[in-house]
């Protein structure tokens, strides 16, 4: 894996955690705006906004560089629009990029011709 797919990788993967608490705050904040004279939806919103979108540019950049097949790209999309799916997003990126770096030092020394 060269660099700049693995730092397409690290940006997806550092965005999906804050992407779902993000997105269950705003699910709180909807909550009480109903429930009380508390509203923090627009600001919540507006932050969860961003950080959605910065979440899908990063995952077409990273389907781009990786060559993902249609059903893991799609699956990592599935995952942003889940409520605590940037949890599982991030958990499986970060599993991946570990599998990469132990493939890449294993050919490094000769191990294996991957």
């Amino acid at each position: 894996m060269d660099l700049k797919t693995a730092s397409a990788l690290r940006r997806l993967r550092l965005v999906s955690a804050p992407e779902a608490v993000s997105f269950l705050l705003l699910l709180v904040c909807s909550v009480l705006k109903r429930t009380t004279d508390f509203n923090a939806v627009p600001v919540m919103g507006m932050i969860h906004g961003v950080l959605f979108i910065l979440y899908v540019l990063f995952w077409a950049d990273a389907w781009n560089r990786t060559k993902w097949p249609l059903k893991t790209a799609a699956l990592y999309f599935v995952l942003s629009v889940l409520p605590t799916g940037g949890f599982f997003a991030e958990r499986r990126l970060r599993r991946e990029a570990e599998d990469a770096v132990i493939a890449s030092r294993a050919r490094k020394e000769g191990v294996v011709n991957a």
